[in-house]
């Protein structure tokens, strides 16, 4: 390996915390208790005593959020709590034989997750496993550079939630001042539970369609996979947004006239580019799986500093592969809209509810840990695919007091097909989209992804 660990240590709160156990929501359950590993890069790096900073601020921040110096263990024996017990938090010193600039585009891989991210031993008691690690890996080179490798597990927060801890933790690091909110997180997940029943049917949490012929997704799950990370420049989203919005087609189709937005003409733009480059049959049943943050969604509002998972998962209505291919963008772009509608609050609660109705929530749980041992519903790779918008998260404001990342992305790559949307570092309106797939797809994807931009420029310039 090119990366070879220095120092491990254990880091816990600097001064005293609860000690309690914490009750998990239905939004904690349903995620994978498996960790979910960013890297930061940074073009700078720090000076030799950095490392002595990041400890003493990863101790202090930890008062703050406690729970991430706490373990996990099983109840019921499926069902997951938070025990509040100050075991720590793991901080890892590394260097690499490696330049900054050999890692390309950062684009996750095995070589990423490997040398840049910690190494997690799935195979010790659950009780054991450090809910948050931290990797920190300097290179060669005069201007060397610097990458944080996070690691924090999925049970415990979602995205906003995460960035919100590690740009808090990044304040205390450079020597400012924490707000309140930061200092106060929110960690009561009672407002998420009830004792009601569902009253909706929620597809979104069952099987999802199989490939024409198939009778589960054993073969689909074998496929090697890669990932791959694509520019769109503020222009191309430009484009594609004025090619979906175009103000006669929508007329044509009966539209309120509300726009487009860029999630949901990006996210079309992904469907029917993978659609194509997949060669699936006319009549394959196929949707796009969404997640979305639910904070705003419920009434009262979830508090802005509400520490823990506060998600809920969408489904496309099932749609045909020929529909999305001969149709023009707005069609995909419609279902996805539809899609995102579905969440009002009484759906939101209903599923809510429908999870913590659940008698065995493996059925259920989505996993990127040895997928293959887990249900069929939650495999959401071909026919089907993912979409997550983070182009709201400030993933850029991580400043530990050398300079702001110009790279953040995930490690590993998934095991499932999945598509994240991110606001580039430039800040030029910008965006970076994240794609995981079969390798055997890849090429023709992104040969497309940029064709059928390109088709646009072509069209929009000869009206």
């Amino acid at each position: 390996m090119s990366t070879s660990i220095k120092a491990s240590y254990t880091v816990i709160p600097a001064e005293p915390t609860p000690n309690t156990v914490l009750c998990l929501s239905p939004s904690d359950q349903m995620t994978r208790w498996t960790h979910i590993s960013a890297i930061y890069v940074y073009k700078e790096a720090p000076n030799h005593n950095a490392m002595d900073t990041m400890r003493d601020s990863l101790s202090k921040i930890l008062v703050h959020y406690y729970p991430l110096a706490g373990r996990l263990s099983w109840i019921e024996g499926h069902r997951l709590q938070l025990n509040c017990n100050t075991k720590g938090a793991t901080l890892i010193e590394a260097e690499s034989t490696k330049t900054l600039s050999s890692y390309g585009d950062f684009a996750p891989s095995d070589t990423i997750r490997n040398d840049l991210t910690p190494t997690i031993d799935y195979t010790q008691p659950l009780e054991d496993l450090p809910l948050l690690l931290v990797q920190v890996t300097r290179f060669k080179g005069t201007k060397q550079g610097l990458v944080i490798g996070i690691s924090i597990n999925h049970v415990l927060c979602d995205g906003l939630a995460f960035i919100r801890f590690i740009n808090s933790w990044a304040k205390l690091c450079k020597g400012d001042a924490l707000d309140h909110t930061e200092m106060f997180i929110f960690l009561d997940r009672t407002v998420m539970s009830s004792s009601t029943r569902p009253c909706f049917d929620h597809p979104e949490l069952k099987l999802l369609p199989l490939l024409l012929g198939s009778t589960d997704t054993a073969t689909e799950q074998k496929h090697e996979r890669a990932a791959a990370v694509l520019k769109l420049t503020n222009a191309q989203v430009a484009k594609l947004k004025e090619k979906t919005n175009d103000e006669g087609m929508k007329q044509q189709e009966g539209s309120s006239g509300k726009s487009y937005s860029t999630y949901e003409v990006v996210s079309a733009h992904v469907w029917k580019c993978l659609t194509k480059a997949r060669g699936l049959d006319d009549v394959q049943p196929m949707v796009v799986r969404m997640i979305a943050n639910i904070r705003s969604r419920l009434n009262p509002p979830l508090p802005i500093n509400y520490f823990g998972n506060a998600l809920a998962v969408t489904l496309t209505l099932t749609c045909f592969a020929r529909d999305v291919l001969l149709n023009p963008l707005r069609y995909s772009a419609r279902k996805i809209r539809e899609a995102i509608e579905f969440l009002k609050e009484d759906y939101v609660r209903s599923q809510l509810d429908y999870i913590q109705c659940q008698r065995h929530l493996n059925s259920i749980r989505a996993s990127n840990f040895e997928p293959e041992k887990h249900n069929n519903a939650l495999f959401y790779g071909n026919p089907n695919l993912m979409i997550v918008s983070w182009m709201s998260m400030p993933v850029y404001e991580a400043n530990f007091g050398w300079g702001k990342p110009v790279h953040f992305g995930y490690g590993p790559v998934f095991p499932h097909d999945i598509a994240y949307i991110i606001r580039s570092s430039d800040g030029d309106g910008s965006l970076i989209v994240h794609v995981h797939l079969q390798i055997r797809h890849m090429e023709l994807f992104k040969k497309f992804f940029y064709q059928d931009i390109l088709s646009s420029f072509s069209l929009l310039d000869a009206l």
